[in-house]
């Protein structure tokens, strides 16, 4: 577990298993059991999105719960929509953008108390 199947698979230590990638790359890494893919994907410090490719509706309903990522998105990439909030875990981010959630980063509540004296 952790290393190669064959010649030509990605090692989990390889630069391309750690870092975050922003183009168009794909990285395969073999696994047996459920639980192995998962702490795969968990095992990052990184967690902005995560894609879950699946033909049983009870394997999303588990595995995307157990997901360290912002957006999970099932049997598809990149699903994005204004009304839901975008963003990450650990170091791919902070807060959220878009949505009725994002509200709070834009805004700056003040409370200011004034009593009269009599």
């Amino acid at each position: 577990s952790g290393g190669p199947r064959t010649p030509d698979a990605v090692r989990l230590d390889s630069r391309i298993a750690r870092e975050e990638v922003f183009g168009p790359v794909l990285s395969v890494f073999a696994f047996d059991e459920e639980d192995e893919a998962l702490a795969m994907a968990n095992d990052s410090i990184y967690g902005l999105a995560a894609s879950l490719w699946t033909g049983g509706l009870a394997r999303a309903h588990r595995v995307a719960p157990r997901l360290r990522a912002g957006t999970v998105s099932i049997n598809t990439v990149d699903a994005l929509d204004v009304g839901t909030p975008f963003g990450g875990f650990g170091a791919s981010g902070f807060g959220r953008d878009l949505s009725p959630h994002a509200i709070d980063k834009f805004t700056g509540l003040k409370t200011t108390w004034l009593h009269r004296p009599e």
